[in-house]
C-alpha cells in the first residue's frame, strides 16, 4: 500500500485537491486508523487490516510532504533533502526504544495515542505555513495548467538558451534536421547520423539538449548544471563542424521528467519546421517505464500528432555501439 499509493495514489489526490488540502485529510485519516490501532490493538481481527490500511495514508504522506517541502525550501534540493530526511529519521530511530519504554511504564495501548497525538499535532503546526502551503499550491496550479496546455496542443514555447558553435547560427528559413542529444556516448552517434543526413541534401542541424530537474522520493537534487548542459551541445556542434555542417544549439530548460523532455524537442521540431529528428533508440522501459515515461515514444507520439500524415522511419547502427532512430 505504501508503494501503490506513494507512486500512483499521492499524484491523482494531489491533481484533484491539491497540496493542502490532501495533506490536510490525508494526515486526519491516519490520525483516525493510528486511534484504531491505539484502542484495539490485542484484536487481531481489527489490528491486521488497520495496519495494512495504514500504508495507505503512509504512501500518500510520503509523496505529498517530499513535493511540498522541495517546492518551497529557500535552500539548495541536496540540502533541504538531508535535513528532510535527517528529521524523519531521528524520528524513526528514537520511536521504537520510547515506544517500549512506554509499554512499560504504562500499557501496550499507550504509545499508539501518543502516535494519534502527534499526528493531530502535526496538522495544527501545518495550519501555521499557509503562506508555504499557498507557494507550493502556485508551483502545482502552474505545472498542471502547462501539462494540460501541452496536452491540448497549446503548450508556450519552451525557455531556450542558445549555444554558439563554430558555425554560427544557421538559417532558419530552410527546412532542417534536429539532433536530440544527451551527456551519454550516444549522443556522438546521433550527431554523426544526423551530420550525414544533412550534409546528402544541404540541410543545417540543429542541436537540442533538454535540462531536466529531479526530484525523486525523499532525495532532491538540483538537475544538470546549465554549464554541463552548455558543454554536452558545444561538443556535438564542434563535431559538426569537422563534417562541414552548419549547426546551431539549443538548450530546453526545466523538463520535469524524461517524458516531457520528449515533448518539448517535439514542439520545438514543430516551430522550427524541421523535417528530420535524430534521436537515440529508447533504452526507458520495464519498471522505470511505469514511473517516468520514455523520452524518444513521447518525442514520436507527438510528432506524429503534429504531422500525422509523415511517415516514421526507424533505422539501427549496424555496428552495435549503439542504437540510432
Amino acid at each position: 500500500m505504501v508503494a501503490l499509493f506513494a507512486v500512483f495514489g499521492a499524484p491523482r489526490l494531489q491533481e484533484s485537491l491539491g497540496i493542502a488540502r490532501t495533506m490536510y485529510l490525508n494526515l486526519a485519516a491516519f490520525a483516525v486508523i493510528v486511534l484504531v490501532i491505539a484502542i484495539w490493538t490485542t484484536d487481531r481481527a481489527v489490528l491486521i487490516p488497520a495496519v495494512i490500511a495504514s500504508g495507505i495514508f503512509i504512501g500518500v504522506n510520503n509523496t505529498i510532504t517530499t513535493q511540498a517541502v522541495m517546492t518551497v525550501s529557500p535552500v539548495e534540493k541536496p540540502v533541504a533533502s538531508a535535513a528532510y530526511s535527517f528529521v524523519r529519521f531521528i524520528g524513526g530511530g528514537l520511536a521504537p526504544y520510547a515506544a517500549g519504554r512506554l509499554v512499560i511504564a504504562v500499557n501496550i495501548h499507550f504509545p499508539f495515542f501518543i502516535g494519534a497525538g502527534a499526528i493531530l499535532l502535526g496538522i495544527v503546526v501545518l495550519s501555521t505555513a499557509h503562506r508555504l502551503l499557498n507557494e507550493a499550491e502556485r508551483v502545482q496550479a502552474e505545472q498542471v495548467t502547462a501539462t494540460a496546455a501541452a496536452a491540448a496542443g497549446a503548450a508556450p514555447a519552451p525557455e531556450l538558451v542558445p549555444v554558439a558553435g563554430p558555425a554560427g547560427t544557421t538559417d532558419r528559413s530552410a527546412q532542417s534536421i534536429v539532433a536530440a542529444v544527451d551527456g551519454s556516448p550516444m549522443a556522438a552517434l546521433v550527431t554523426e547520423a544526423a551530420a550525414r543526413l544533412a550534409a546528402a541534401d544541404g540541410r543545417a542541424v540543429h542541436v537540442v539538449h533538454v535540462q531536466e530537474d529531479a526530484t525523486a522520493g525523499d532525495a532532491g537534487t538540483d538537475g544538470e548544471d546549465l554549464d554541463a548542459a552548455r558543454a554536452a551541445v558545444r561538443r556535438q556542434l564542434d563535431l559538426l563542424a569537422l563534417h562541414h555542417v552548419p549547426a546551431e544549439g539549443q538548450i530546453l530548460l526545466h523538463a520535469p521528467d524524461h517524458g516531457t523532455a520528449g515533448r518539448m524537442i517535439a514542439e520545438y521540431a514543430a516551430a522550427i519546421g524541421a523535417g528530420t529528428i535524430v534521436i537515440g533508440a529508447s533504452s526507458h522501459g520495464g519498471l522505470p517505464a511505469l514511473m517516468d515515461a520514455s523520452a524518444s515514444r513521447e518525442l514520436g507520439r507527438h510528432a506524429k500528432q503534429q504531422h500525422p500524415d509523415r511517415e516514421s522511419r526507424r533505422a539501427r547502427n549496424p555496428d552495435r555501439r549503439g542504437r540510432v532512430e
